[in-house]
């Protein structure tokens, strides 16, 4: 029987009970291209979890979205493993800038926006940062979120331009020497959630928590993720976190572990449904490798994107979602 919250949806979306609750492809056991515990099947069928058993809830956005509450993921890291969804493209080159200028605790959305990274550009506009009662502050400026949390947590916030060298705990710093001197700590945790901060952010930080772990010369990272945009944030938080281990990894001569993805609120916008379900009619393809190389000397916060060198990554196409803002 179908309850009255999935007839709501079918009807809002105009689609019929067998396409939205589409099971997977049969695969054949003796086929190259996929093997059927492929990690990559985790991410699809929890997208075909939240289509059958989520919740149609409203949300900030205005949009709607169906979700469940509380999911877990992992992903091996191992001999440079990139866990970078396969059955759609996923747009490497944004991944790498945004860490990158997280690393370097960037808050301006227009550095970002002119390396052709154009993810935060509408967090960052005059229009929404107004709609937020930030009218005296300058377009690009989204407080003090993610880079400025990572670098600086504690310190007082000015805007985008300031200097805040030496201010408030650098926590990337603080993570990359306790896992040199004490790799057992188990407090080896990076934070963006500062409740004392939220009010002057232009958008909370989704991906809020990150612990390390090490064990037989392996770091591990796992994530506890708060908001959880199924089509659209999480495989770019998925690989983002694993790049972050890697490098982590390097900068402490260690090697890659797993990659635990841990989500709270975790849905499937309104709009993304129809997109989604084409995706889950692909079979996943072998993740690709990371290749990373920079001198030793080089401070994290100095790293560029030709650093990083992706190899043999051959998804399926690209698939447009609209994004929720």
């Amino acid at each position: 029987m179908l309850t009255s919250l999935t007839r709501r949806l079918q009807r809002k979306l105009n689609l019929p009970h067998d396409v939205l609750f589409k099971t997977a492809p049969v695969l054949d056991p003796q086929s190259e291209s996929v093997e059927q515990d492929h990690p990559e099947q985790q991410y699809l069928n929890l997208i075909r979890h939240i289509l059958k058993m989520g919740t149609t809830r409203t949300d900030r956005t205005g949009t709607g979205t169906i979700s469940v509450f509380g999911s877990q993921s992992r992903y091996s890291l191992r001999d440079g493993t990139m866990p970078l969804l396969t059955t759609k493209r996923v747009f490497w080159k944004g991944i790498v800038e945004e860490l990158l200028w997280f690393l370097r605790g960037s808050t301006n959305a227009k550095e970002l926006s002119e390396k052709g990274v154009k993810i935060w550009d509408a967090n960052g506009s005059r229009e929404f940062l107004d709609s937020l009662g930030f009218t005296a502050r300058e377009e690009g400026d989204l407080g003090p979120v993610y880079g400025f949390q990572w670098r600086h947590f504690g310190a007082e916030y000015t805007n985008m331009h300031a200097d805040y060298t030496n201010q408030g705990v650098d926590q990337i710093a603080q993570i990359i020497s306790t896992l040199k001197s004490n790799p057992n700590d188990r407090r080896i945790i990076l934070s963006a959630w500062n409740v004392s901060d939220l009010p002057k952010m232009a958008l909370p930080p989704c991906h809020c928590l990150a612990q390390f772990y090490v064990a037989k010369g392996e770091v591990s990272c796992q994530l506890y993720q708060r908001s959880a945009d199924m089509g659209l944030g999480v495989p770019f938080n998925i690989a983002s976190y694993a790049l972050l281990t890697h490098i982590i990894a390097r900068l402490t001569g260690l090697k890659g572990g797993d990659f635990v993805h841990t989500t709270g609120d975790t849905h499937v916008y309104l709009n993304h449904v129809t997109p989604l379900q084409k995706q889950l009619e692909r079979l996943p393809r072998p993740f690709p490798k990371i290749e990373i190389d920079f001198p030793e000397e080089t401070p994290f916060w100095e790293l560029k994107a030709e650093h990083f060198k992706l190899i043999g990554y051959d998804p399926h196409d690209a698939i447009k979602m609209d994004m929720a803002v």
